[in-house]
């Protein structure tokens, strides 16, 4: 089935709505037409089909249940023709493992009965306002590299920008996750919305209800006046949860309600407020041996984890470190007012052998450092200082006694006492120098007896 150019909704856009209910159907076309929408109306999904063979479409709309089959089928259907057709799903209410299942056959977005009707025009206005997919690769042009891995990732990023599904990014520290995050966002229904960052590691325990869903005035001691949280902040757009995993197990269950409800509660308010929020989580760890030891909750990786997105690590496109270390000096350069350094022939090569445990954020560390210590037109191998750190390791092994816990014990010092020495003991710019969290820095500074004297 070919589409045309969708128009805007109010424009002479047109609905397909399968539902065998006659008076569902009827709640249905009377809202899609007071909003200046087309609308034809079928109760079957042999009906649905046939209407697809003749008729072009903007918006699928079906009932999960049908007196043939499953709407799922017609999600699949629908995916299998290549069609540039959202399709969105009504289910039962509570039946998250129906809207779970959906959004993963390809479903644009899901609704639950009984249907709330704003939240349907809402999803309607988002659903026609998807960009073209020929816009895509022009938005997507900041995920540099021409490698088989990254061709993937930017592959399944225009895929995923064409639903609402929860997405859950996994990769290494520095691997880009937040980037592909805004990639999905700005291709998407949603891009002319807010785009809302959270570290989840770095907000306090204490603190974190408030933050996340607002209070109202006289909530508790110094809540002078009401305030908005992250969801409040990301209404129609969407909120990016980086190290999802750092959540406290009672914070899980609130976030876990707030997705399957799409509603919030201010803290000291009495009543629950909608909210249209996509969610999009990352973490370097590793979900689902969190989940078994108890450390995450089942449920909510369940809801969080319906398409998984994984950022390769940059060993794993060493062809693509030249385009990408020439696009940072370019940045840098910019930023600075002059003209990029030019990388010499052994500095690529060197680059490109080094196994960058940090990716993209270790490689923007060692260029940056670079160009301020080269202090000429073209950067070499020495000032990268890559060399040292190998030597410094291969002495470390040669030294034999030193037990590797140990060892292990004084490099990880070493490094943090390093970042701490460059922020001036700011240990939140040190554990973003490092490519960890706060509270894992934290954490670390306690075992290994890092403290305040110490900076002298």
């Amino acid at each position: 089935m070919k589409r045309v150019e969708r128009p805007g909704a109010g424009r002479g856009a047109q609905v397909l709505v399968v539902d065998d209910e006659p008076d569902i159907r009827e709640l249905l076309e009377l809202t899609l037409l007071k909003m200046g929408l087309g609308v034809a109306s079928v109760g079957s999904i042999a009906e649905a089909k046939e209407r697809l063979k003749s008729e072009r479409y903007d918006l699928c709309l079906t009932d999960m249940r049908l007196s043939d089959g499953e709407g799922i089928e017609l999600v699949r259907h629908i995916a299998a023709l290549a069609a540039d057709l959202p399709v969105a799903v009504i289910t039962a209410y509570g039946s998250a493992e129906n809207a779970v299942a959906a959004l993963k056959a390809g479903a644009f977005d899901y609704v639950s009965k009984p249907v709330g009707l704003e939240q349907l025009r809402a999803l309607v206005r988002a659903a026609l306002s998807l960009p073209d997919r020929a816009e895509a690769p022009a938005r997507g042009e900041r995920l540099l590299g021409a490698s088989a891995p990254l061709a993937q990732v930017r592959e399944l990023i225009g895929k995923l920008a064409r639903t609402q599904a929860p997405v859950y990014i996994s990769g290494e520290s520095g691997s880009g996750k937040e980037l592909a995050a805004r990639l999905i966002h700005e291709n998407g229904a949603r891009r002319d919305k807010p785009f809302v960052p959270v570290n989840c590691g770095a907000i306090p325990e204490t603190l974190m209800e408030s933050e996340f869903f607002g209070y109202k005035k006289g909530a508790f001691t110094g809540a002078g006046e009401d305030r908005e949280g992250f969801f409040q902040a990301a209404n129609g757009g969407t909120l990016f949860l980086d190290e999802v995993a750092e959540l406290p197990l009672g914070m899980q269950v609130k976030l876990l309600r707030s997705i399957q409800e799409k509603r919030v509660r201010k803290v000291g308010a009495t009543q629950e407020d909608p909210v249209d929020v996509r969610i999009i989580c990352a973490t370097h760890q590793k979900l689902a041996t969190l989940v078994a030891a108890g450390r995450f909750r089942q449920d909510l990786f369940y809801r969080i984890n319906v398409i998984e997105l994984p950022m390769p690590p940059l060993r794993e496109c060493r062809e693509d470190v030249p385009l990408i270390a020439n696009a940072i000096l370019a940045r840098i350069a910019a930023q600075a007012g002059t003209a990029p350094p030019r990388l010499t022939a052994g500095a690529l090569e060197a680059l490109s052998r080094h196994d960058f445990p940090g990716n993209i954020r270790e490689l923007e560390n060692i260029l940056e450092r670079a160009v301020a210590l080269s202090g000429s037109e073209q950067i070499g191998v020495e000032d990268l200082r890559l060399a040292p750190l190998a030597a410094e390791a291969e002495a470390g092994r040669a030294g034999g006694p030193e037990p590797l816990p140990d060892y292990l014990d004084a490099l990880e010092r070493k490094a943090i006492l390093e970042a701490l020495a460059k922020t001036g003991f700011n240990r939140t710019a040190a554990a973003k120098l490092l490519g960890i969290t706060f509270r894992q820095l934290r954490y670390r500074m306690q075992r290994l007896g890092i403290r305040e004297e110490n900076k002298s």
